[in-house]
């Protein structure tokens, strides 16, 4: 389990941001050139590419070398992991609330009419 909470926390750090996660919401639409890639932001290639180290870093994106471009794809793998960890958390606090809204039930239901 450390193993995995350690993979998680670096997927995270990596998500926390928003220039990171702006690059994997770009590569939600397919594969594409790190020049296209780093085209909206106001920075430097090299500092552009250390966001990319970052999330080739934490497994969320693979690169390869096609021609004289490096070419970035989501690993879908990655993000997976990162949901399904979130999928706990969310099936706990639904149940919370259930049980809070069976609650406010019964009390709606005792309370005597004044």
């Amino acid at each position: 389990m450390p193993n995995n909470d350690s993979h998680i926390e670096t997927t995270f750090s990596a998500l926390a941001d928003p220039t990171r996660r702006a690059v994997v919401q770009a590569l939600s639409n397919g594969p594409t050139a790190v020049s296209q890639l780093a085209k909206p932001f106001k920075m430097a290639l090299p500092s552009f590419t250390q966001h990319l180290g970052v999330l080739e870093n934490a497994g969320l994106i693979i690169s390869k070398r096609e021609g004289r471009s490096r070419i970035c794809s989501l690993n879908p793998l990655a993000l997976k992991a990162a949901e399904d960890w979130m999928a706990i958390y969310r099936q706990q606090w639904e149940r919370r609330m259930d049980r809070y809204d069976a609650h406010l039930e019964n009390i709606k239901t005792e309370k005597p009419n004044d």
